[in-house]
């Protein structure tokens, strides 16, 4: 009974911040993880060197405020970007809004017409399948963020 006891002690002093910090934490993680999944599936462009183009805008921007830093070749990693995102409540529910600044993101995730009107390029559903791996993922990296939480919270 003395151990339930010192449980129930150690659980009242978790303070509400704690708890939410922990929770910002875990949906932090989970999109670190999405945008991991989500960059490596990206296709990235590969172009003549005559065209003066380069390819990986699309790739960048995953982790870029816009299609021009996206195009600039700046790198940020995804848990670096991750972290700097914003979370917002929605009744008990938290959201992280990833979005990809470039033009043509949405024309590559879901597919569009050619450029003759002829024909379909199919979408390569980047996004879409990041997203559902990391549903099936999620119970078990919050089971153990959680297991790991209350370790700490136990000494």
């Amino acid at each position: 009974m003395g151990e339930l006891k010192k449980l129930q002690k150690q659980l009242n002093a978790l303070t509400e911040k704690d708890t939410n910090d922990f929770v910002e934490a875990c949906a932090k993680e989970l999109a670190a993880r999405l945008l991991a999944k989500v960059i490596k599936r990206t296709p990235v462009g590969v172009y003549p060197k005559s065209s003066g183009k380069k390819g990986g805008t699309l790739r960048r921007g995953w982790t870029a405020e816009t299609h021009e830093e996206a195009a600039s070749g700046n790198k940020v990693s995804a848990s670096q970007y991750a972290n700097s995102l914003k979370i917002n409540h929605v009744g008990n529910m938290l959201m992280i809004e990833i979005i990809n600044p470039v033009e043509y993101a949405s024309y590559v995730e879901h597919g569009h017409r050619t450029a003759d009107h002829e024909g379909w390029v199919k979408g390569q559903f980047m996004l879409t399948i990041s997203e559902q791996e990391i549903q099936e993922i999620a119970p078990k990296v919050l089971e153990a963020k959680i297991k790991k939480f209350f370790e700490g919270c136990m000494k």
